[in-house]
């Protein structure tokens, strides 16, 4: 079926997004930065950097698995669907969502996306007091926010994520949306592929182990934001510490900002392509 201008209007701006992707020049800092990581990690011996990994994929795989079996998320997807039966009112199930327009679709999705983006400025906010629970609970927090976010807007696009591969690819969309810049067009590159050699997208059949030294980055950005917080929890204005909290509101703010918008292109390419367009 041929794609509306709309459609292909939606689509052209995924391509221009995706070129970005694969044109993006690291700078020096980052290359430093890299470098310095590769040269930590690498006074770890092999066999502890295996299971270092080995634990944060499984704590993963179990964490996105327990988001998506509780209550909250049963109760976000009867909501979605209520929002898909005011644009179309026989709408029963996810696939069904697949029958409403892409700008329909996109409404209810941005309003996810918004949903999950406040909830990571008040989390961050809540750390930035200072607090040594908050502080803590950050990492664990952020995580479950921002996995949820992915879930919930493969979920808008008919995309029912309790199915092997589904589930899978929506750990990796997580994953490479949390990569540094200089990798994400590579591991969209792999996205893309998993599409290709997947022709009934229920089973999946490829690597399953994802976490490296260059996934680290983003939770010692995340340790780095907590180090930060500690040392100017104590200047406060009128009684509150608002630089630290605008530290942590800010911070965690930008990081689900990146992983809804990388995810809301994967799934709205992964509908544009249901309806005619070649992956």
């Amino acid at each position: 079926m041929p794609l509306t201008d709309r459609e292909q209007a939606v689509l052209q701006e995924i391509r221009e997004w995706e070129n970005k992707l694969y044109t993006y020049e690291p700078n020096d800092f980052e290359r430093s930065y890299e470098k310095y990581l590769e040269q930590s990690l690498a006074l770890l011996p092999q066999e502890v950097q295996q299971q270092l990994f080995s634990l944060l994929d499984s704590w993963l795989f179990h964490l996105h698995a327990l988001i998506q079996g509780s209550h909250l998320q049963v109760d976000a997807k009867e909501r979605i669907l209520t929002a898909g039966r005011i644009f179309h009112p026989d709408i029963q199930s996810l696939e069904d969502m697949n029958a409403l327009q892409i700008d329909q679709l996109q409404y209810i999705a941005k309003q996810q996306i918004a949903r999950h983006r406040m909830y990571s400025l008040a989390q961050g906010g809540a750390a930035g007091t200072g607090g040594a629970i908050m502080i803590g609970s950050d990492i664990p927090a952020m995580t479950v926010i921002n996995l949820r976010s992915v879930q919930l807007i493969a979920m808008t696009y008919g995309v029912e994520v309790n199915t092997p591969f589904e589930m899978m690819s929506s750990f990796k969309v997580f994953h490479a949306a949390t990569l540094p810049l200089r990798l994400q067009g590579r591991a969209w590159e792999d996205l893309m592929e998993d599409l290709d050699r997947h022709e009934d997208l229920y089973f999946y059949e490829g690597k399953e182990d994802l976490t490296d030294g260059t996934w680290l980055e983003q939770p010692i950005k995340q340790l780095l934001k907590a180090v930060a917080i500690i040392m100017l929890r104590k200047k406060s204005i009128q009684g509150m510490p608002l630089i630290s909290m605008a530290i942590g509101a800010g911070s965690n703010y930008q990081l689900t900002r990146r992983v809804t918008d990388f995810a809301h292109k994967y799934y709205q390419f992964r509908y544009l392509a249901n309806k005619g367009e070649k992956y």
